[in-house]
């Protein structure tokens, strides 16, 4: 029992030291006053359980995931997110961080009743947050 319980801690201690040593991930860094937002639906609106929410971009182009372009990125809908995601890390990819990895400007997006709030964050090639991050304001939605 001490030997199984010396190997969990030695594992846990390497796996961390390693951990720490593992290099950082590039940061692209975001061209001053670029800028995005959603254009539609506008803040407090009532929307249906499906509705269309349309992206802009000032400042900077749109390029697919992976197509590492100065100045360009692609687009991340976060919903119903309370913090950003962290900066230099891969943007999360789960039902509350959509990605759009192949540039798409709009989506359809399906949300029960209630009220959810939308939020863009443009992300680089790598799918990692400019520096300084480029996100838009809060919307929020009242879906019926």
């Amino acid at each position: 029992m001490k030997r199984l319980l010396l190997a969990v801690a030695f594992v846990a201690v390497t796996g961390s030291a390693m951990a720490a040593e593992a290099p950082a991930l590039p940061v692209t860094k975001a061209p001053a006053g670029a800028e995005v937002y959603i254009i539609s639906p506008q803040d407090g609106a009532t929307v249906s359980q499906s509705f269309t929410v349309r992206f802009g971009l000032k400042g900077m182009g749109v390029a697919p995931a992976g197509d590492a372009h100065e100045k360009t990125g692609h687009h991340h809908l976060l919903v119903d997110v309370k913090e950003l995601p962290a900066a230099g890390q891969p943007i999360p990819k789960d039902e509350q961080h959509l990605h759009f990895g192949n540039g798409q400007t709009e989506t359809t997006l399906k949300l029960t009743p209630g009220t959810h709030t939308l939020q863009l964050e443009l992300g680089d090639s790598n799918h990692i947050p400019f520096d300084p991050p480029v996100v838009s304001k809060v919307v929020t939605v009242h879906v019926k």
